[in-house]
């Protein structure tokens, strides 16, 4: 039998062998990509949280502001030439509106981490990966923690006020309490 077909419903069978190979990693593939991804976090958050206690002992929260400023997206972009992923920092209350603002992918995930936050689960190990649109998504949970509060949480001093507005001026990254997820690191790999 010959089956005769149109442009219309070739182009159908196309998009559709292109959407299913779009997600027809392996699960060893997957992974790999979930492991590379939370080595990359861990590194990251491994680097930037002894900065933040120096700046903290040697000059408190005001210090800690800066170099959470310049020392966060310095890593960020190292990390990113060293590995070839593209990582950011993304927050529902951004603290630097230009670059922590998440895309529509990271702001359901980001409700999707606080409704588990609220139900109980643990910030810690709150991770959530897909693929989508041809890459690798991953996102891994920000929990506040005791040394996050002077700068995040509900009760800020004067001078620390002070310099989130010099350093982040459309700051909303403020207002939390312990355990809440502060935002998430986002990283994606173009597969």
């Amino acid at each position: 039998m010959i089956i005769k077909t149109t442009p219309i419903l070739l182009i159908i069978f196309m998009v559709n062998v292109y959407l299913v190979s779009d997600v027809s990693a392996s699960n060893d593939d997957l992974d790999t990509l979930n492991a590379e991804a939370m080595a990359i976090v861990k590194k990251f958050a491994g680097t930037l949280k002894p900065q933040l206690k120096a700046a903290l002992e040697s000059g408190g929260p005001v210090n800690a502001i800066e170099v959470c400023s310049t020392q966060a997206p310095d890593i960020a972009r190292k990390l990113g030439i060293e590995s070839g992923w593209d990582i950011i920092r993304v927050s529902l209350k951004a603290r630097n509106s230009h670059s922590a603002k998440p895309d529509a992918w990271e702001t359901k995930v980001l409700q999707e981490f606080n409704d588990r936050q609220v139900a109980g689960e643990s910030a810690k190990k709150m991770t959530h990966s897909e693929i989508t649109g041809g890459e690798f998504r991953f996102m891994k949970a920000q929990g506040v923690e005791p040394i996050c509060l002077s700068c995040h949480g509900e009760k800020l001093s004067p001078p620390v006020y002070e310099a989130l507005q010099r350093h982040y001026p459309d700051d909303m990254a403020t207002g939390y309490s312990l355990g809440q997820i502060r935002g998430a690191f986002s990283l994606s790999k173009k597969l």
